[in-house]
């Protein structure tokens, strides 16, 4: 009885780069080479951090990197969240700066928190292969070279704020009083 081939989405490059995050590097590639549809836990803060955002915000934030930014690095979803891979120290900074942009405010309140893990914390890692494409870990953006561009803090942040308006439409403008009588005078003489 044979099995379907998997389908690979991580590039060999992309393989190498993942596995230099561990602390046995040969071993993870080993077992990504028995098994390439595991998915594995590995260190974040000397190859990359993870910003982890809940899916439809995490995804509002991706398609603002896309359509108005510089791109993003390796992105996954993970358990309905959206993990976004970042520069060493994004997980150390970041929160400083959300606080700073007065992230948790009342008028931000619709706005998700974003989980930043980076020295001292782990991640899965989706399995190498794209079988899955439902599944509950994917790649959305699967890593395809040994040193990818990976967003900083101050590009993260401005990706959040961006989705932020987008999702709690801020205005500066008072509400429109419902009660007023109002008047069309663009006939007047």
């Amino acid at each position: 009885m044979s099995s379907a081939p998997n389908v690979t989405c991580v590039s060999a490059d992309g393989v190498a780069w993942l596995a230099s995050a561990g602390p046995y590097p040969r071993s993870t590639l080993a077992l990504w080479e028995e098994h390439p549809d595991a998915p594995v836990v590995l260190p974040c803060g000397t190859v990359f951090d993870v910003v982890s955002a809940p899916a439809v915000f995490g995804r509002r934030m991706l398609d603002r990197l896309w359509d108005e930014g510089a791109g993003s690095g390796p992105v996954a979803v993970f358990r309905g969240r959206m993990l976004l891979f970042a520069a060493p120290g994004t997980a150390q900074r970041l929160p400083s700066l959300l606080d700073w942009e007065e992230w948790g405010s009342q008028r931000a309140q619709e706005v998700p928190p974003l989980l930043c893990h980076g020295i001292g914390d782990a991640v899965t890692v989706p399995a190498l292969t794209c079988d899955d494409p439902g599944g509950a870990a994917r790649w959305l953006v699967a890593p395809d070279t040994r040193h990818p561009w990976l967003p900083g803090p101050e590009v993260l942040l401005w990706a959040a704020v961006r989705a932020a308006r987008a999702a709690v439409r801020i205005s500066i403008f008072p509400p429109a009083d419902q009660d007023a009588n109002v008047y069309d005078v663009s006939r007047r003489r």
